[in-house]
């Protein structure tokens, strides 16, 4: 299971990362591109993820990731429940939505450190 405060732990480490509070929900951004963002009750996060590897992602593990809302569909997203995800997991989704919102020479550089 991971907390918002594992995910603030890796957010703050991303080049170009900020945290938000919009509407009492944390989001994490790139400018003004949403990559994480976490229900008000903090047990689902959304995350940037490819529109077109979404279904399967959802089919592969239904109890794990949900499709967004309606109104996000048209959007790069999916949702994750926070209490069936470990911190290997989170890493890798958080990473890679950051990775959608930045340019190539600034994640090629984050790999770089790491």
């Amino acid at each position: 299971m991971i907390t918002v405060e594992d995910v603030r732990r890796l957010a703050v480490t991303l080049p170009r990362s900020s945290e938000h509070l919009i509407r009492d929900r944390i989001k994490f951004r790139v400018g003004r591109i949403v990559y994480v963002a976490f229900s008000r009750d903090e047990t689902v996060m959304g995350f940037g993820f490819p529109k077109e590897e979404r279904a399967a992602l959802v089919a592969a593990e239904p109890a794990k990731f949900l499709m967004p809302s309606e109104g996000d569909l048209r959007y790069h997203w999916v949702l994750a429940r926070m209490d069936v995800l470990d911190e290997a997991e989170m890493r890798e989704l958080v990473v890679e939505a950051w990775r959608m919102t930045v340019p190539k020479k600034v994640y090629t550089e984050y790999l770089a450190r790491q």
